[in-house]
């Protein structure tokens, strides 16, 4: 049975005064995709944000490889193998892609490493533009990057937010193609994805989060077998 590499539970985050996140417990098992819906304002980027030390837990725990780190500050929490892809694709614009790359390099005890030339067998489109300013790629070819510079640190646990959002079909097609290519390999994920199709594609597990509560969670083949089970909660019909 896979051992679970993170742990939320019962955690709570606020924005000021305002309470967004109530209670939230799940976990994500060692080389499982688990995928993250519910519609705009639900809590999902709010949670990625918690997960990644980038806005703190007010209450609760996250538990990260058997140690807590809620309260650790973002770097550390990187440094611990929990790295963020966050929503928007934000490259450095100057740097090449290249030095985009190696800036992110970090060494860690994991079983297949991670460099330059391997994020480039994952998506060949960045070696055909190494040396290219990342400010002038194209977004699917940005959201690539994002994603191999976040490989560079060498994570257990990899957070992507909305790694299709405004992207054209085709482009959305190799960027799932890179993520299943990352399940296959057995890196831990956090999906979250608007695109239902994509989530039905790669999810082991679902998580339906819902004004800050999670309203559904269960393993993908009661999902496929009752997509209602999550799309009462989606407005996706």
């Amino acid at each position: 049975m896979a051992t679970e590499i993170l742990n939320l539970d019962k955690v709570n985050a606020h924005y000021g005064d305002s309470h967004v996140l109530h209670d939230i417990s799940f976990s994500l098992k060692q080389g499982q995709l688990l995928t993250l819906l519910g519609r705009n304002g639900a809590g999902k980027t709010t949670t990625m944000l918690t997960l990644s030390g980038l806005l703190k837990a007010s209450a609760g725990k996250i538990i990260s490889n058997g140690k807590e780190i809620q309260k650790l500050q973002p770097e550390y929490i990187a440094r611990s193998g929990v790295r963020l892809v966050p929503q928007g694709r934000r490259v450095f614009a100057n740097l090449s892609v290249y030095e985009n790359l190696i800036i992110a390099a970090q060494k860690r005890k994991i079983t297949h490493p991670w460099s330059v030339e391997r994020v480039y067998e994952l998506f060949p489109q960045l070696k055909d533009h190494q040396h290219q300013r990342a400010g002038t790629l194209s977004g699917g070819e940005q959201q690539m990057l994002v994603i191999g510079r976040a490989l560079m640190g060498n994570p257990d646990v990899l957070l992507l937010d909305e790694p299709s959002e405004g992207l054209a079909p085709l482009i959305v097609h190799e960027v799932s193609k890179g993520i299943s290519k990352l399940k296959e390999e057995g890196l831990s994920i956090i999906l979250v994805e608007q695109n239902f199709s994509i989530a039905m594609e790669l999810a082991d597990y679902f998580v339906v989060l819902n004004t800050g509560y999670v309203a559904y969670q269960g393993e993908s083949t009661e999902v496929r077998a009752n997509p209602e089970l999550v799309t009462q909660h989606l407005g996706v019909f």
